[in-house]
């Protein structure tokens, strides 16, 4: 998948395994179609101005998890790793039993326990892996998360001082209503551009659309 900030979300455009478009017409109209969400962006349209508000609220209720974290856990040094160049200091993650959730979203901390991994010349996060340790409700209580579920994230400085993810794993098993589930997904990251913000990531994009445009195959001039 490519991967494209929208401004109210992430704009994805199915590849093929080797990272190349599947169908050149199809990945143009995924392109334009994103064209014409960053024009509204770009032009402040009032149409999506509910949009935006959604995502800022989403941004910030991610954001003040993150932040609740601090609170919610425990950090024992645990040992140094090596990491190429870097060190890393690793840290057990246990819950604080000091902590009181305020939030649905708060009240899966007491539930999980895992490690971080923190580059010690910057402090920014490289890794961090946990386990679910009692079955959480999800839902309104209609469905659970099972005991044993795991997830883990490695994150490297792709630029000065911009960490990004670049793998993911997921291996969640549950039950939704009266169904079971299992969640098994490895993500990789690679090939981060910067593209700024919508009205940057316009003119990127019409750029990129005209490029293409010039690299079409171009047919007898009888049948134009």
């Amino acid at each position: 998948m490519r991967v494209i900030p929208s401004g109210t979300g992430m704009f994805r455009i199915p590849l093929s395994a080797d990272g190349k478009p599947r169908d050149s017409s199809a990945y143009r109209a995924d392109l334009e179609n994103l064209v014409r969400t960053l024009t509204l962006l770009a032009s402040d349209a009032g149409s999506q101005r509910e949009a935006l508000e959604k995502y800022a609220k989403k941004k910030k209720e991610r954001n003040d998890l993150i932040d609740s974290t601090h609170n919610a856990f425990l950090f024992t040094f645990d040992a140094s790793e090596l990491r190429g160049d870097c060190t890393l200091g690793k840290y057990k993650m246990n819950p604080s039993p000091a902590f009181k959730p305020t939030t649905r979203f708060t009240s899966i901390f007491p539930k999980v326990r895992g490690f971080v991994w923190i580059d010690e010349a910057s402090g920014e996060l490289a890794r961090i892996e946990g386990e679910v340790t009692e079955d959480i409700s999800v839902g309104l209580f209609l469905g659970k998360i099972y005991k044993g579920s795991h997830f883990m994230q490695e994150r490297y400085e792709f630029l000065p001082g911009l960490w990004l993810a670049s793998f993911s794993q997921y291996d969640f098993d549950g039950r939704k209503l009266f169904s079971g589930f299992s969640v098994h997904e490895r993500t990789f990251y690679s090939n981060y551009r910067y593209i700024g913000p919508p009205k940057e990531a316009l003119a990127a994009i019409r750029l990129e659309l005209g490029h293409a445009e010039l690299d079409k195959p171009r047919g007898d001039p009888a049948d134009q």
